[in-house]
């Protein structure tokens, strides 16, 4: 008898069954190799839609705003023009979300940019009207939408084949992919996954128990983003960089500068994000979705009236043109445009067009960068662009390193990345806990 109460159970050491040998751990190399291929699949798929839909509405651009106005001679840009076209585009994407099938996805003011994925069947929907509101000339971008359809794409079939992936495995090379392909460059891609692990779940261990590293995660996305990224390249090289001066050095009024171009960048721009919900509530007091976004596309039209033709579309292209001369405008204007700019952004996903707020917002905080480099000539035009992206990015999209990222393939200046850097700090308490340029389901600013 034992101490316990209970029998002491003797064992033969001969005869007694030797312990079961422990299973032989899955080296990292080995689980990971499995996903190269369709990390790739998903890379140069991802990098195709996105060129597909961008070249499909670059042909209905030409035919909007050159082909049809020039035959019924009406000018281009006139105000009776844009008015036409945002209308009819706002009635034609409205149209769509009545009507088809999936409504074109969720409310985009309840979306960001990497959210769970769409059921596949809301995907047609979904690229039909970002391929209208990017030829009709509305102030969103095509990143959100894009990498939702990329999402969805690549969760369905990751599921249908490879069943045994974890959900966010597919997740993250769906948007891994899109972004790389967005940006000409996977480092983007990283930078956004790497935020994302940060504030979502534990990731599940590499087969065989051991913990992954980072490295190990991000192993798979980085293969995707890359093939995005050159396949974007191969076929339609993205342009970011702006014709600015050369950077001559940072001195000491280009760190003052830096410090409250950014701050007041992020301050105008949390007045849009502050505005959102509002402007959203207004647009959702209508009682029909083509109501909603017809009202929408005229309100646009109003503002690309007021502000002028390189306040339209998602402002890549409008945005290398302001800065090849920026001497043709006066500060005044080039920040009237920033601020339209932002309006736009606001009443575009605030009446239902789908799209991303990245691509206009840059175009807002290089026009401010602008104003500003008029202004004060003595901060040098480089440091006040970068660091007004910096800002009016950090307050509408709450991600820092992809808006570091991004003001910094702006003006690709070592010199300037130590300026950004210290400016960042300022901008980033000015906007950590307040509200987001996203809405709830019940119409409340997530934070």
């Amino acid at each position: 008898m034992t101490g316990f109460g209970r029998i002491a159970r003797y064992v033969d050491p001969v005869t007694a069954p030797a312990p079961s040998a422990a299973p032989p751990q899955t080296s990292p190399a080995r689980a990971l190799l499995p996903l190269v291929l369709p990390a790739i699949v998903i890379g140069v798929g991802s990098s195709l839609l996105l060129t597909g839909v961008s070249e499909l509405a670059d042909l209905l651009k030409n035919v909007l705003w050159g082909t049809l106005p020039d035959a019924i001679g009406v000018g281009r840009w006139s105000v009776a023009w844009m008015l036409a076209v945002l209308t009819v585009t706002g009635l034609a994407v409205g149209l769509v979300v009545w009507k088809v099938h999936g409504h074109a996805g969720p409310d985009p003011a309840t979306t960001g940019l990497v959210d769970p994925p769409l059921p596949p069947a809301v995907i047609p929907g979904l690229l039909l009207v970002t391929t209208l509101s990017l030829a009709g000339g509305v102030s969103l971008g095509p990143e959100n939408p894009i990498t939702a359809a990329n999402i969805a794409l690549a969760f369905w079939l990751g599921r249908k084949f490879m069943p045994a992936g974890a959900p966010q495995l597919w997740v993250g090379l769906g948007a891994a992919g899109t972004v790389g392909a967005l940006f000409g460059t996977p480092v983007a891609a990283v930078l956004i996954l790497t935020e994302s692990m940060a504030s979502g779940p534990g990731q599940p261990a590499v087969p065989g128990g051991k913990p992954p590293t980072l490295w190990d995660q991000l192993f798979a996305p980085l293969i995707a983003a890359g093939a995005g990224a050159l396949t974007s390249r191969l076929t339609e090289a993205p342009v970011f960089g702006l014709p600015l001066p050369a950077f001559t050095g940072p001195g000491w009024a280009d760190l003052l500068g830096a410090l409250v171009v950014s701050s007041v960048a992020a301050a105008i721009a949390m007045a849009a994000v502050y505005a959102f919900p509002y402007v959203h509530r207004a647009f959702h007091l209508l009682p029909h979705p083509v109501l909603a976004l017809t009202l929408g596309g005229l309100v646009l039209g109003l503002l690309a009236a007021l502000g002028g033709r390189l306040t339209l579309f998602k402002g890549l292209e409008e945005m290398g043109e302001l800065a090849a001369d920026p001497t043709a405008y006066s500060a005044g204007a080039l920040l009237l445009m920033a601020v339209v700019k932002l309006a736009a952004v606001l009443v575009a996903c605030g009446s239902g067009f789908r799209g991303g707020r990245i691509f206009p917002s840059v175009f807002a905080g290089a026009a401010l960068g602008l104003a500003v480099s008029a202004l004060v000539p003595s901060v040098q035009s480089p440091v006040a662009v970068t660091c007004a992206v910096l800002g009016v990015l950090l307050a509408v999209t709450r991600q820092g390193w992809v808006s570091l990222f991004t003001a910094a393939i702006l003006a690709p200046d070592p010199g300037l990345l130590p300026l950004l850097c210290v400016a960042l700090l300022p901008a980033w308490l000015l906007v950590s806990g307040r509200p987001q340029m996203q809405l709830t389901e019940a119409g409340a600013p997530l934070r």
